[in-house]
């Protein structure tokens, strides 16, 4: 703008200046792209003539009027999202929809994707009580396997070596885990390398996202304190699973799905009943300590399928 100082706070000046509308569609099309898995211009990362077209430029334009005209409130642009019908519609969609808009572009139906990994791990632990909501503060260090830093590492660096945080710092949000640039948590799937700025991360669907829901000890050790929880909350089986399957999905199990859930516990139950010590080993898995009181083979079959709640794409998937 005119007058303006030729420094940074020029620069943040001009970028917000109601007559440069660029970072107002930029900032509304990030939200967008995070709610619906796709922003209203695909290429996120590029507004410029090699980047896509919207698909509904109207509708960026108003959005980015709006944003602006409300003095940048960020709450009322993402309450305005999640409250339109775009957003709230059905995720299912019919073959005849599918044929016609097979990506969405045209919000045929709800948005429907798989959730970030920080997402899914978030979840987990919020689901099993473990999760510390506590604000800031400094990096954590949560699980890793062993050995994942030190090949990578440089001799001498100060990142050489990985220890995990003890207490609290095992289970606080994923948003304050720490980062080594050149090499990604292992847990935290799909998630693009830190040494360049991206603003649209990949998603993919493997084999490996379920091994580690299954295996790691962050999802194990979840699972475990979760089965504490429901061995208190609810007296049979049968209950436990009902309450278990509506905390994870947001909704009550069908009789085919209890039925399922059921055998699948009662199967692991003999398993673990011939076999104690791996049953004992299952439920000592991670630092969280154990509760007193609680049937050791119980708990571990509940584990098990709880582990399989945790894995389901119900569950891992935004619906």
């Amino acid at each position: 703008p005119e007058g303006a100082p030729a420094n940074r706070l020029g620069l943040a000046r001009w970028l917000v200046d109601p007559k440069h509308p660029l970072m107002a569609r930029v900032v509304v099309n990030r939200f967008w792209q995070h709610y619906f898995g796709t922003g209203l211009v695909k290429t996120a990362e590029d507004f410029g003539a090699q980047g896509e077209r919207p698909s509904h430029p109207e509708l960026l334009d108003w959005l980015a009027s709006e944003f602006i005209s409300s003095g940048w409130d960020v709450k009322h642009l993402q309450k305005l999202i999640v409250m339109s019908h775009a957003y709230r519609q059905s995720s299912q969609a019919t073959p005849e929809l599918l044929a016609r808009d097979p990506e969405n572009r045209l919000l045929a139906h709800g948005p429907r994707f798989r959730l970030d990994a920080e997402v899914v791990r978030d979840a987990a632990l919020a689901s099993s009580g473990l999760l510390v909501e506590k604000i800031g503060g400094r990096s954590v260090k949560p699980y890793q396997p062993d050995g994942v830093w030190e090949a990578v590492a440089f001799l001498g660096s100060n990142t050489g070596v990985y220890k995990a945080d003890p207490g609290e710092g095992l289970y606080r949000r994923s948003l304050y885990t720490f980062w080594r640039r050149s090499i990604a948590p292992p847990n935290m799937f799909d998630t693009p390398s830190r040494q360049v700025c991206t603003v649209r991360a990949s998603r993919t669907n493997t084999p490996l996202h379920a091994l580690i829901l299954l295996n790691d000890v962050t999802f194990v050790e979840a699972a475990r304190v979760w089965a504490e929880k429901l061995m208190r909350d609810a007296k049979t089986p049968d209950d436990r699973l009902r309450l278990a399957f509506h905390e994870a999905t947001s909704r009550p199990i069908k009789d085919a799905e209890l039925k399922l859930l059921r055998g699948a516990y009662e199967r692991t139950l003999e398993k673990y009943r011939a076999d104690t010590a791996t049953a004992e080993k299952l439920v000592t898995s991670g630092e969280w300590p154990r509760a007193k009181g609680i049937d050791t083979v119980e708990q571990a079959a509940l584990t098990a399928v709880l582990n399989v709640i945790l894995n389901l794409d119900e569950v891992v998937t935004r619906e």
